[in-house]
């Protein structure tokens, strides 16, 4: 690891805003970056070492801080959500039933014997992804509401689920340490309500705002860093462990001042050096020199898609449930935890984002629509209510 590197994986990161920046694409910016580690990696020219210990350990808090931020974006807080949750929890469960009969089919058809892994891929979401596509479009009204509860519910679960499901024969452990880290998260919980409520985080606030202290941040990071050696004790993955912590934080509200802090780290560098890290230790020499993983990959794309989409059985547009099967945090969770601990096939990895890069795409699309559909004043679903400010 050297200042090269750094520089090579910095420059190469640019790629990422680069190709978000046309408005018309809405190009999610991690794609840019996984493109970019893919071409300074190992399947092209070679520049940066993904294996390098110090670079990974780089990687891994740039890991956890992404899944810490998407654990803060889950809307837990929000008394319209929680007024969907009845709806959202059975379109989720529906998804995940599906999931799990093309999960153990599609494992079936390529002999992967990776079935509990892709059924939860495929009843995965990404909560991180589509709040940030519905507020861009300006969504609005009931089935916003119900889809948004639907896509926290499948995000949480499949965070939860996938340390379990990524390798069985060490679910016992990794089972007993999501229990550890999930009653970590809830006395963390506890603790910052109290701190809240007390008035006490308000004047750590103020002096180190008057102060120039950055006392939030350092706190916060020493208690991602616990949560961290935690998980890892434990024997199961940083994400988790960033997620619980981000989940219990939202929960409690996340000061802006802090928020903007963690952005300029998050996004600034530690989480495009992850994705840079994570595209150049991907194999895609592999997934091309073997067509049954390309298939494997659009086999998890369209699966994830028909999973999410039956949620127009339980009344929900189309549009809004091709939405809520954008898929980024858990397949890009799956392809480094399984890289990590060599649990997938060669090429397997690769399949993995190919699948979610699918979702992702469609998903654009399916907002599009939506927003256009909004925009003509169309009922936000047959039989319901018009969104608000629309004609009804």
């Amino acid at each position: 690891m050297t200042f090269q590197t750094l520089a090579i994986i910095s420059l190469v990161g640019l790629l990422g805003p680069l190709l978000a920046t046309p408005p018309r694409w809405r190009v999610p910016v991690m794609l840019g970056e996984l493109l970019a580690g893919i071409l300074v990696g190992r399947s092209v020219l070679g520049l940066v070492d993904s294996s390098d210990p110090t670079l990974t350990l780089l990687a891994d808090v740039g890991f956890a801080l992404i899944m810490f931020v998407a654990g803060t974006h889950v809307p837990v807080r929000d008394a319209g959500i929680r007024s969907a949750l009845g709806r959202g929890t059975a379109r989720a469960g529906l998804a995940a039933v599906i999931a799990v009969v093309l999960g153990v089919a599609t494992a079936v058809l390529f002999g992967t014997g990776h079935a509990p892994l892709y059924a939860v891929l495929l009843a995965s979401s990404s909560a991180a992804l589509v709040l940030p596509v519905i507020d861009s479009l300006k969504l609005t009204g009931p089935s916003v509401l119900q889809v948004t509860a639907q896509v926290a519910i499948a995000d949480v679960a499949a965070i939860v689920a996938l340390p379990i499901v990524i390798d069985p024969a060490n679910a016992g452990r990794a089972s007993l340490g999501a229990v550890a880290v999930g009653v970590s998260a809830v006395l963390l919980y506890l603790v910052l309500s109290r701190l809240e409520r007390s008035g006490a985080r308000l004047r750590v606030h103020k002096l180190s705002e008057d102060r120039k202290f950055a006392l939030e941040l350092r706190v916060q990071l020493t208690i991602l860093f616990t949560f961290a050696a935690l998980a890892v004790v434990s024997h199961v993955s940083i994400m988790l462990a960033g997620f619980s912590f981000g989940l219990a934080v939202a929960m409690v509200g996340e000061p802006r001042r802090l928020a903007r802090q963690l952005f300029a780290i998050a996004d600034g560098f530690l989480g495009p050096l992850f994705y840079v890290w994570l595209g150049a230790s991907l194999n895609v020499v592999d997934l091309v020199s073997r067509p049954g993983m390309i298939l494997l990959g659009v086999a998890l794309g369209l699966g994830a898609l028909l999973a999410h989409a039956s949620a127009r059985l339980l009344g929900l547009p189309l549009p809004y449930g091709l939405l809520a099967a954008a898929q980024l945090g858990v397949p890009v969770a799956a392809a480094t935890i399984g890289t990590q601990l060599h649990l997938l096939a060669p090429g397997e990895a690769a399949a993995l984002i190919l699948g979610a890069l699918i979702t992702i795409g469609v998903a654009t699309v399916a907002a599009g629509v939506a927003s256009r559909r909004q925009a003509a004043g169309s009922p936000a679903a047959p039989g319901a209510p018009a969104a608000p400010g629309t004609p009804a």
